[in-house]
């Protein structure tokens, strides 16, 4: 959950009231009114990476039935076009829930082809409550800090101590957020989006969402079908999974990208000895996760911070060289070092994750109902733990507040939609964060859209990484809204991006949380984090 967040400044503008006016070209949606609106008034705030980055806010209603009462502030940035021919904003969101989109803006603009890119405003966005959008939540400041309790719950005593901190996270979100929580929602936050069209001035939008951030744009679609233009979804939230079975299912996907990791280290026993035989370098990982439950490395990395240092390498393989290298020093070498460095750079917590995991456990247990049983979290998290063990009771713990939540649940969006212009889907086959049904599943309900499949591909964000078969099919949509036909499950299908060699990870690089060596993907990781 760890996100970058472009710092912003500019003009606030003040989105009330309903059905009011937009552009004579737009044909509003029955099922929501448009916001008022006025001029956004951008400024710069311009960084290295993004030269012409400006920023903004806008004022919208916390509760959009009451559109004249207490208003709270969304944070903008946009990458403005430059060609003559425009085509309207591009708002871009990098999923979560809790992720800041401040920083995509220029990562989108500065990716796509510059023919493409300087047709459109890049639009980059902080939801409400996250980063720099106001107010932000943060439940329960250092609620990661190490050493937590084991996540699996082997005696009845670290049981107790785990579901004790996840009553302390939904207690502490209820007492400090008692008149915001009900408004931090998937719909509350596409709410916030038309605002922002309205904002903007635009009859329609254009919309990229990674992972979390495709199910923003279902959702948005269904609410606004005539104020969509073009819609690309890439690494897809299965609708009918939301929240708690999204979730155990991604266990057995994790487990599996565990398992590749594994044989990927087995691969290159000459650079990492640790064996040729994945089962046994499994083995071997287990056994490291054992002796930290009983002496952390470093005071910081117990079997739980563990489990979180490896779990980015389920969603990027580029992180695999320096969680292999630090493997095989904690294993080799006694060298816990390596490991420690891994842990605080790709899975400490700082303020940022404080805020994003607050937004995340705000929204997903206010979307739609959990189970508030325990009895039955048990039996579903010890069976999805025998099969498949890395992430099953970490994941659980993670999402255990939505157990104790103290705002009442919203019922699911039914997303299916044949009122929609081409969309275009991209889902890679072996995907563990949004396995791969999601993106067939949405394929049938999006009547209209085209799915391209990266072929063999697991990793979680997959256009912009550097697979050119996937951009050349997005470039083609954003400049004409092209998209591919099929006759089979796939309208399109491209091989994956090779898996990454060993490199030597260096110090300072594990310290960044960045792979051992540079890769077209990490500048996108980077930015998409873990848990998203």
């Amino acid at each position: 959950m760890r996100r970058s967040t472009a710092v912003l400044c500019g003009a606030t503008v003040v989105l009330a009231g309903t059905l009011t006016a937009v552009p004579a070209e737009a044909t509003t949606s029955r099922s929501a009114p448009a916001a008022q609106a006025s001029k956004v008034t951008w400024k710069k705030c311009a960084t290295e990476d993004s030269p012409t980055l400006q920023c903004a806010t806008v004022k919208v209603p916390l509760d959009y039935a009451r559109p004249q009462g207490r208003k709270i502030t969304l944070a903008l940035s946009r990458v403005p076009h430059t060609a003559r021919k425009y085509q309207g904003p591009l708002l871009v969101n990098p999923g979560g829930p809790g992720g800041s989109g401040l920083s995509l803006a220029g990562f989108v603009a500065s990716s796509l082809p510059k023919a493409v890119a300087s047709q459109y405003d890049v639009i980059g966005f902080d939801p409400r409550g996250v980063g720099e959008s106001k107010p932000a939540l943060d439940c329960k400041p250092g609620y990661f800090n190490p050493v937590r309790p084991d996540s699996v719950p082997r005696t009845a005593a670290i049981e107790k101590a785990n579901l004790a901190r996840a009553k302390s996270f939904a207690k502490a979100c209820g007492t400090k957020y008692a008149d915001l929580l009900p408004y931090i929602n998937t719909v509350s936050a596409v709410k916030d989006m038309d605002a922002i069209r309205a904002a903007l001035g635009a009859p329609k939008i254009n919309y990229f969402g990674y992972s979390y951030g495709t199910y923003l744009g279902q959702v948005y679609a269904k609410l606004f079908p005539s104020r969509v233009r073009r819609l690309v979804l890439d690494s897809i939230v299965d609708p009918g999974g939301v929240w708690y079975d999204a979730n155990i299912t991604q266990d057995y996907a994790f487990d599996a990208r565990q398992k590749a990791l594994m044989a990927w280290i087995a691969k290159y026993d000459a650079t990492y000895k640790l064996g040729t035989d994945p089962a046994r370098i499994e083995a071997k990982w287990y056994a490291m996760r054992a002796e930290l439950a009983k002496k952390p490395a470093g005071g910081k990395v117990g079997a739980s911070e563990l489990e979180d240092t490896f779990i980015p390498g389920g969603y990027y393989n580029g992180y695999w060289p320096s969680l292999a290298e630090a493997f095989a020093a904690y294993v080799n070498d006694k060298n816990a070092t390596p490991l420690v460095k891994a842990y605080e750079g790709m899975a400490a917590i700082d303020a940022s994750g404080d805020n994003g995991y607050s937004v995340y456990t705000a929204v997903q247990c206010r979307d739609v109902s959990w189970p508030r049983d325990w009895n039955q979290w048990r039996k579903d998290n010890w069976a999805v733990y025998k099969k498949a063990p890395l992430m099953a009771w970490n994941n659980a713990w993670y999402n255990a507040p939505c157990a104790f939540w103290p705002t009442r649940t919203m019922k699911p969006v039914n997303v299916a939609n044949s009122k929609l212009p081409p969309v275009l889907l991209f889902q890679a086959t072996k995907d563990a964060a949004t396995p791969y049904q999601g993106g067939v599943a949405v394929h049938r309900l999006l009547k209209h859209s085209s799915l391209v499949v990266e072929n063999g591909g697991g990793n979680h964000g997959i256009t912009l990484s550097g697979n050119a078969c996937l951009d050349a099919y997005l470039a083609k949509y954003l400049t004409d809204g092209t998209v591919p036909r099929g006759s089979g499950v796939a309208d399109a299908v491209c091989q994956k991006t090779a898996d990454p060699k060993p490199a030597a990870a260096t110090p300072s690089a594990l310290a960044a949380g960045q792979p051992a060596a540079a890769a077209p993907g990490d500048a996108l990781h980077r930015l998409l984090g873990s848990r998203g």
